[in-house]
């Protein structure tokens, strides 16, 4: 797994985490419910790049 998708799929993560938290601190549960999906989204990607990667090697 090249580094910038390693990296693309960190970014997607902490934008999620970011999302949930700005939804928090506004009430707005639309904005909680998306940061939480691709915080989901972002962690799975590089769950899956690692076991990827621990076959290759």
């Amino acid at each position: 797994m090249s580094i910038s998708k390693k990296i693309a799929h960190k970014a997607e993560a902490v934008k999620g985490r970011t999302k949930k938290a700005v939804g928090r601190v506004t009430g707005s549960r639309r904005l909680q419910a998306e940061g939480r999906a691709d915080q989901v989204k972002g962690n799975t990607k590089q769950a899956a790049a690692k076991i990827r990667d621990a076959f290759e090697h």
